[in-house]
C-alpha cells in the first residue's frame, strides 16, 4: 500500500564544511538505533579533497600539495579513492537502513546510479554506467558514488557536478581511474545549471527509484 512506503527525511544543509557533514551524518546514523529514520542530506561543500579506502595511504606531499591549493583534505571510511567536492556539487548523503529496503549494498549502489541518470535524462543529458562507479556522460564522470554501509545503515553517498568549477580535479585523479574525465550538467548543456534548480529532480528521482515518500526535515546540531 502507498501508506507502508519508508519515509525520507529530506535536511537541506547548504554550504557546509566536509566535517560538519560527517558529523551530522553521525547524528541522524544514532537515530536508527531506536527504530526506521531514514535521512537523505542534501548539501555543498568548501573546496575540500577527499580519500577513501585503499591499501597504502598517500604521500604526504600529494596531500600538502592538494592543501595549498586552498582546499581542505580528509580522509574518509567509503569506498573509492580520491575525489573533490566543492560548491557546484549537489552532495547527497542518504542515511537508511536497507532492511527497510532491500539488503543488498550492490543494489543500493545501483539505486543512487540510476536515480542519478534519471535526474541527467531529465536535463536532456544522456548519462549511463560503466564498469567502474558512478555516472557517466561518455567517457567523463558526472557523479561520483562512495558510500559506507554497517550493520545496513548506509552512509556517504554521491556527488553530480552541477555547475561546478572542474579546474579542481586536475590536481588529482578522480576516484583512481586514469584516462577519463569529469563533466557537469552545465558543461554537457552549454548553460549554467544550478544545484537549486537540480534538486527538485534529484529528489523526484529518488522518491521514485526507492519507492519512497519524503518529508522535508531541519538541522541537528552536532553537539
Amino acid at each position: 500500500m502507498r501508506n507502508n512506503r519508508p519515509v525520507v527525511e529530506v535536511v537541506r544543509l547548504g554550504l557546509v564544511s566536509y566535517l560538519e557533514a560527517l558529523q551530522l551524518q553521525q547524528v541522524y546514523m544514532k537515530r536508527h538505533g531506536s527504530g526506521p529514520a531514514h535521512a537523505l542530506l542534501l548539501c555543498q561543500h568548501p573546496p575540500v579533497y577527499t580519500t577513501g579506502i585503499r591499501q597504502k595511504p598517500y604521500p604526504a606531499a600529494t596531500l600538502d600539495h592538494l592543501r595549498l591549493l586552498g582546499a581542505e583534505v580528509h580522509q574518509t571510511n567509503r569506498g573509492g579513492l580520491i575525489t573533490f567536492h566543492g560548491p557546484g556539487q549537489l552532495v547527497c548523503y542518504p542515511i537508511l537502513n536497507l532492511s527497510n529496503f532491500k539488503k543488498s549494498v550492490r543494489w543500493y549502489v545501483c539505486e543512487l546510479e540510476k536515480t542519478v541518470i534519471t535526474v541527467c535524462r531529465r536535463f536532456g543529458i544522456d548519462a549511463a554506467t560503466s564498469p567502474h562507479t558512478g555516472v557517466w556522460v561518455r567517457e567523463n564522470k558526472i557523479c561520483a558514488i562512495g558510500i559506507h554501509c554497517s550493520r545496513y545503515i548506509t552512509s556517504h553517498g554521491f556527488a553530480l557536478n552541477c555547475n561546478t568549477d572542474l579546474s579542481w580535479f586536475e590536481n588529482i585523479v578522480p576516484c583512481g581511474i586514469e584516462d577519463k574525465g569529469v563533466t557537469s550538467l552545465s558543461a554537457e548543456l552549454l548553460r549554467d545549471v544550478s544545484v537549486e534548480e537540480t534538486v527538485p529532480l534529484l529528489l523526484e528521482a529518488f522518491k521514485d527509484q526507492f519507492g519512497c515518500r519524503l518529508t522535508d526535515g531541519r538541522t541537528q546540531k552536532t553537539e
